[in-house]
């Protein structure tokens, strides 16, 4: 850092399992990226080509080198690899990874129905030469999952193989962990945490409410994706405690408590 501050939460240094950032490119041009990776690459661990962008990407091979080159590892958004397994071509993009060396891999079942077992078996096969993430909740906001088919599907994706799950959120923060109107869905959020360790989930969380919410229940360190790529700093910032929505929730209670109550006192003094 560029000087030094007390009562500042520790952070892992990369390559890190826990704290883990997710930013969402959703087709930065190579020098967006390049001017991305000076601004933010020391805070960034991976990059997903949000949903089926690769497709159309310009020098996307460069892309992922240049990703790759600055310690961020990038992968495919689990809607691409939806759309090969709808195609009955799996086999087809396990043959893309390798084209393009990419170690990172999502599974996901967001948009259509895989049935459990078979994901799974996916997982586990993908497992033994790549690093998977698997994908949990549904994109469509009209499909009820129960709290106990989360907490299990996680469970055994989990065992299959997966570094983390991804609990859903998309890139609208309205569906799977989070209400329509983008507030957390703290029951079903409360169910999962009892069984599942937070560390082995990575929540999407593209705004900053949902960010804060999440810091301030699982602390700096929690797993948050989906970031937007000129939020990846302010983000950072959430988790040291350097923004006014988490500036006492890393400092001394004592400290805390004898500003809260300064600052209790000058608004009393404004109101009179």
């Amino acid at each position: 850092m560029n000087f030094e501050l007390n009562h500042i939460p520790k952070r892992e240094e990369k390559p890190r399992e826990k704290g883990v950032t997710m930013m969402m490119d959703k087709g930065l041009s190579m020098r967006e990226t390049e001017n991305f990776i000076d601004a933010s690459g020391h805070l960034t661990d991976v990059v997903k080509f949000g949903f089926g962008t690769s497709y159309v990407t310009k020098n996307f091979k460069e892309k992922i080198k240049l990703y790759q080159d600055n310690g961020i590892q990038p992968y495919l958004g689990g809607t691409l690899f939806e759309a090969f397994y709808a195609r009955g071509m799996v086999k087809e993009y396990l043959q893309m990874l390798d084209k393009y060396n990419l170690d990172l891999v999502e599974i996901s079942d967001g948009s259509i129905i895989i049935p459990h077992d078979e994901k799974c078996e996916l997982i586990q096969s993908f497992a033994k030469d790549r690093t998977v993430m698997s994908e949990v909740g549904s994109k469509d906001s009209g499909i009820i999952v129960s709290p106990a088919k989360w907490v299990k599907w996680m469970q055994t994706e989990l065992e299959a193989g997966s570094w983390k799950v991804i609990a859903e959120g998309r890139e609208s923060g309205n569906v799977g962990v989070f209400r329509p109107n983008g507030t957390a869905h703290t029951l079903l959020i409360n169910r999962i945490i009892a069984k599942i360790n937070p560390n082995d989930i990575l929540w999407e969380a593209p705004k900053k409410t949902q960010q804060v919410w999440f810091i301030k229940l699982f602390g700096a360190d929690v797993n948050l994706g989906n970031i937007a790529p000129n939020e990846m700093i302010p983000l950072e910032t959430l988790r040291l405690g350097l923004r006014g929505d988490t500036f006492f929730d890393f400092l001394p209670a004592d400290y805390a408590e004898r500003l809260k109550q300064v600052n209790d006192e000058e608004e009393i003094v404004e109101e009179d």
